[in-house]
């Protein structure tokens, strides 16, 4: 035909989200998503249905009130917060606006599927760097590390396995970057961990770090597309200069602005996430089925081998449950399961339990 792709563009896997449905079976419970079970605050369900009376007018290209209520609520100096369409677009954004051809983008073994692409359609070399029992190792980053080096993507928590480092190893990683290397906190699940701050303290004490926060979780607005990034001033100038103009539609900033600002409805979800996911991680390890302490809304749980692994994502699914294979993120024996409400957890840690019996009645 002729016509060819930017060097980068056919090295892009195509990304597969999570299943919504299973053919022939009803009630499905969808734990694959990592998806808020309680759903968006009431008064962000208001702010939308008043939104919906003027359709026919533009958003806001600056974003102002959302900024506003984002700077209010986690002490952020609003000129330096830039939003895009999820957290996913300002993530892009970085890669389009710091790394290309010759370039290296950085990211570990089981980073959030996205970053190679990233890398990819802006024709920067991915790098994959190892982790160290599913945890980031910052001494493995700052190893791979090279003049080439330009953007480091890390998601604290991580996803899928739900570890996280701390302050000190973020500092530390931060500091021996390369000139001209950006740190990338990407912090989608930032909220389900009382009192972190996600990179804030970081973002202000340096000039090469970036912090990402989506409203895609524990906000429960997922289906609107809404997230943000905090920097310096510099880089979010030159962000900025990428960015569309009207990337978040009116309903869209209305619902986020309200649900920022409903702080009660944020501390409820996450206090209920904690209580269940935490039991959840107790009732599958005492079925042999151990996971990391997870600091975000689902558990990464590990099985004995990808067969039986991929067996019980089988039997899941014939109880119309649906949890996440993560084979494509280095993990083939693992399953993640979003923690759900309580008559959820307690659905799929029963499901998995008559798997584990059966199994046991076989292997005997």
């Amino acid at each position: 035909m002729g016509i060819k792709a930017q060097p980068g563009v056919m090295d892009i896997a195509l990304y597969k989200g999570g299943k919504s449905h299973v053919d022939g079976v009803e009630n499905v419970l969808k734990l694959s998503s990592n998806e808020n079970p309680f759903g968006p605050s009431v008064a962000a369900k208001e702010a939308l249905v008043r939104a919906s009376h003027t359709l026919h007018r533009y958003p806001s290209t600056d974003h102002a009130g959302l900024r506003a209520a984002i700077g209010d609520v986690w002490g952020l100096d609003p000129e330096r917060i830039i939003c895009g369409n999820g957290s996913g677009e300002v993530l892009m954004m970085i890669a389009q606006a710091f790394a290309g051809k010759g370039d290296e983008v950085l990211f570990t073994e089981h980073g959030f599927a996205m970053y190679p692409i990233y890398a990819n359609a802006n024709g920067a070399k991915p790098v994959v760097v190892s982790e160290r029992e599913r945890v980031v190792d910052v001494d493995a980053l700052l190893a791979a590390c090279t003049k080439k080096t330009k953007v480091v993507y890390i998601a604290n928590p991580a996803n899928p396995t739900g570890t996280m480092i701390g302050e000190a190893d973020m500092e530390r990683l931060a500091d021996g970057l390369p000139d001209g290397a950006i740190l990338v906190l990407d912090g989608a699940y930032a909220e389900y961990v009382g009192g972190y701050d996600a990179g804030k303290s970081l973002v202000e004490s340096r000039n090469n770090v970036i912090m990402t926060r989506t409203f895609s979780k524990i906000y429960g607005l997922g289906g609107l597309r809404i997230g943000y990034g905090y920097a310096n001033q510099e880089i979010i100038d030159m962000l900025m200069r990428i960015r569309g103009p009207f990337n978040l539609s009116a309903p869209a900033l209305a619902a986020a602005e309200a649900a920022m600002r409903d702080v009660a409805h944020t501390e409820k979800c996450r206090t209920d996430n904690a209580k269940q996911r935490d039991w959840m991680a107790g009732a599958l390890a005492e079925l042999g089925l151990p996971s990391d302490t997870s600091t975000a809304n689902f558990i990464l749980v590990r099985f004995a081998s990808e067969d039986e692994a991929m067996a019980c994502n089988d039997h899941l699914m014939t109880q119309g449950i649906l949890v996440r294979l993560v084979a494509g993120y280095g993990l083939p024996n693992c399953l993640r399961i979003t923690v759900g409400d309580e008559a959820s957890c307690r659905r799929v840690v029963h499901a998995i339990g008559q798997f584990k019996g059966t199994k046991k009645d076989l292997d005997a």
